[in-house]
C-alpha cells in the first residue's frame, strides 16, 4: 500500500502529452529559365548568326504536406520535482502524411531533456538554433510552404517543408535551423518582458593530441565541423516583440590544409500588433568565410556575403487571417575585378507572397497561399518544387519561380 501511495503521488506530479499536426495541400510549382541573348541575323560582314532559344518552364503539381504548419508527431512530459524545479522531455518527429513514407523514424525536429526552475531552463539535445528563431517567428508564413521568406530559402533549406536549396554556398550549413548535440540555456520568464537564450553544439569529431597522426582522409581529417555557438535576446511586452540573434556555425575544416569554413549569421527581427493588423520585419546578414592557419599568397577563397530583409503583415478578418510578405536577398561573392574582366553584378532575388487562413475551429484550418520569386544576375531561388532547367554552355538563365498551396491543417 505504501508503494502504491508513492506511485500515486509521482503520477500526480507528472504529465505526458501526445501532440501533433497533420497538414496536407494541393500544391503547384513552376520555374522558368530564359535565353537572354538576342537573335543575330545573317549579314554581309561574316558575323555568326544566333537564334534566341526562348524559355523553358519546369512545372510540377503535387499533394504535399506542411504548407501551413509542419506536419509532426510528438511526445512531451514534465515532472514536478518540488521546490520550484521541474524536469521535462520533448520528442518531436517529422511526418510526411501525403505519402506516409516518413513516420516516427527519428525525432529530428526536436529531442531534448531539460531542467527548469527560478534560474531559467537548461536544455540538452537537438533544438532550434537562436538565429533561426528570428527567421520563423517574424515571418507571417512561419517559414512554411511556398510563402516562406527568401532569408530562410537562401540560408539553407528547411528539410521539414521541402524548401529549395540555394546556389550561394549556404546550403551546407547543417546548423541553420536546428543543431544537434547542443546545450542550451533560457532565461526565466519573469524578467519584465526580456527573454533570451544561448546555445553551444558539440562537433563530436576526433582530435589527436599530436596532430601529425590525424588521418589524411578528407572526412576523418575534420576536427571542428558541426560546432555551433549562438545566442538570442529580445523584449516582448504588449503588442511589441523585438529580438536580436547571432550564431557561428562551423560548416567544414581540413586539418592538413589548415582551413576552417564557417557561416556567421546576424539578424534582427520585430513585430508590432496594432489590432487591425500586425506588422513584421527582419534584417539579416550571413557570411560564409574561410580562415587559413597560414595565409597563402594566392588562391584564397573569397567570402560569400548574403544580405536580406523581410516586411510582412497579417490582418484578422472574422474567423480568417490574411497574410502577406515581401522579402529580398542579395549575394556578394567578393570577386575581384581585373583589367580585362569587370566585376560581375551581384545575384539577387525578391519574393512576394500572399495567403489566407480560415479557421474552422481552434485546431482545424483551411488555407491558400500564392507566391512568386524573381531572380536577377544568376540567382536561382525557388518557391520549392523543381529546380531551374540548365543546359551545357549556360544558355538559360533562371528568372521566375511561382507556386501555390491549397490545404487543410489539423492539430491535436
Amino acid at each position: 500500500m505504501a508503494a502504491l501511495a508513492v506511485a500515486g503521488v509521482a503520477s500526480a506530479q507528472s504529465s505526458v502529452t501526445l501532440f501533433g499536426v497533420v497538414d496536407a495541400s494541393i500544391s503547384g510549382y513552376s520555374a522558368t529559365s530564359r535565353d537572354l541573348k538576342s537573335t543575330v541575323l545573317p549579314n554581309p560582314f561574316g558575323v555568326d548568326t544566333y537564334t534566341n532559344k526562348g524559355s523553358v518552364k519546369v512545372s510540377r503539381r503535387a499533394l504535399a504536406n506542411s504548407g501551413y504548419n509542419s506536419s509532426r508527431l510528438g511526445f512531451r512530459g514534465t515532472e514536478d520535482l518540488g521546490g520550484g524545479l521541474a524536469a521535462s522531455f520533448w520528442l518531436e518527429a517529422p511526418i510526411s502524411n501525403d505519402d506516409g513514407a516518413t513516420g516516427v523514424a527519428s525525432f529530428k525536429r526536436r529531442s531534448t531533456v531539460s531542467l527548469s526552475g527560478a534560474f531559467g531552463e537548461a536544455r540538452l539535445g537537438r533544438d532550434y538554433t537562436p538565429t533561426f528563431w528570428n527567421d520563423t517567428v517574424f515571418d507571417p508564413f512561419g517559414t512554411n510552404g511556398v510563402g516562406s521568406n527568401l532569408i530562410n530559402t537562401a540560408n539553407g533549406f528547411n528539410v521539414d517543408t521541402g524548401g529549395a536549396k540555394d546556389t550561394g554556398g549556404f546550403g551546407g550549413n547543417q546548423n541553420y535551423d536546428r543543431a544537434s548535440n547542443s546545450i542550451g540555456y533560457f532565461l526565466p520568464p519573469n524578467l519584465g518582458g526580456f527573454y533570451g537564450q544561448v546555445m553551444y553544439a558539440f562537433h563530436e569529431n576526433d582530435k589527436y593530441s599530436n596532430g601529425n597522426f590525424t588521418p589524411k582522409d578528407s572526412l576523418t581529417s575534420k576536427s571542428r565541423a558541426g560546432r555551433y555557438i549562438g545566442g538570442r535576446f529580445g523584449y516582448a511586452n504588449g503588442p511589441l516583440d523585438l529580438a536580436l540573434a547571432y550564431g557561428n556555425s562551423t560548416v567544414g575544416d581540413q586539418y592538413y590544409a589548415g582551413t576552417t569554413d564557417s557561416v556567421k549569421t546576424f539578424n534582427l527581427g520585430a513585430s508590432y500588433d496594432f489590432g487591425p493588423a500586425k506588422l513584421f520585419g527582419e534584417l539579416s546578414r550571413a557570411k560564409n568565410s574561410r580562415d587559413y592557419e597560414n595565409q597563402p599568397l594566392s588562391g584564397v577563397r573569397p567570402d560569400v556575403d548574403l544580405k536580406g530583409y523581410l516586411i510582412g503583415v497579417t490582418v484578422p478578418v472574422g474567423a480568417g487571417l490574411i497574410r502577406a510578405s515581401y522579402s529580398a536577398v542579395k549575394y556578394d561573392y567578393n570577386s575581384p575585378a581585373t583589367f580585362f574582366t569587370p566585376r560581375a553584378a551581384d545575384p539577387k532575388a525578391n519574393k512576394l507572397a500572399i495567403g489566407y487562413v480560415h479557421n474552422l475551429s481552434k485546431r482545424t484550418a483551411l488555407y491558400a497561399t500564392a507566391a512568386r520569386v524573381s531572380n536577377k544576375n544568376g540567382a536561382a531561388l525557388t518557391v520549392g518544387g523543381p529546380a531551374f532547367y540548365s543546359a551545357a554552355g549556360g544558355v538559360f538563365t533562371p528568372k521566375t519561380s511561382t507556386g501555390y498551396d491549397f490545404g487543410i491543417r489539423h492539430a491535436f
